[in-house]
């Protein structure tokens, strides 16, 4: 099993996630000029949620820290607007089996990338909409995540970055972990869905 990407034996209702990814959509929307983002999780005073901290490369392959330091773990505050959504749902049962930081619905348009990256943390992703031109590269190796229902352990503390190449926009529900719950009943070998 890669430690980089594994799937977890976990899995979610699709069309309930679907629906409650409309209604995050047109009861609070995405917000931010870098990254399409709508918080599911928030601090006790502040809704928004900044870019947290990581690395990159420089033009001299020199690592370079970008952005500050956020507090993960203030980020305990599920968003009042979604807890009557599948959200909560999907929230609740994330938390029995890791400790969360913040949670966020993420978008990536068509034909664009973020950068070639590393976290803090490791990040659990459950995609929402996809297609099959929407990868996420970790440690050089490429990965797709089908919209399926399923939930996809990310070590992010490795250089990665997502791309889409499709026509349409890759949405995942994108939660940092702070904790490695390593139990293998939790995970199955990645299986290219």
């Amino acid at each position: 099993m890669a430690d980089t990407f594994r799937k977890l034996n976990i899995h979610f209702d699709i069309g309930s996630l679907q629906r409650a990814y409309r209604t995050a959509v047109e009861d609070i929307g995405f917000s931010g000029k870098l990254v399409n983002c709508i918080s599911v999780t928030h601090t006790e005073s502040e809704k928004k949620d900044p870019r947290g901290i990581f690395w990159t490369m420089d033009k001299n392959y020199q690592e370079i820290q970008v952005e500050r330091f956020v507090e993960e773990e203030a980020y305990k505050v599920f968003e009042p607007l979604l807890m009557n959504t599948y959200l909560k749902n999907i929230y609740d049962t994330l938390s029995n089996h890791f400790k969360l930081g913040r949670v966020r619905i993420l978008k990536l348009d068509s034909r664009t990338s973020l950068s070639y990256h590393r976290d803090p943390e490791a990040r659990l992703h459950i995609p929402i909409l996809t297609n099959p031109g929407a990868l996420m590269i970790v440690d050089k190796e490429a990965y797709h995540m089908k919209a399926n229902g399923g939930v996809y352990y990310v070590d992010t503390t490795k250089y990665h970055t997502a791309l889409n190449g499709g026509n349409e926009p890759r949405v995942h529900l994108v939660a940092t972990i702070l904790d490695e719950n390593k139990e293998e009943e939790l995970y199955t070998v990645y299986g290219g869905d």
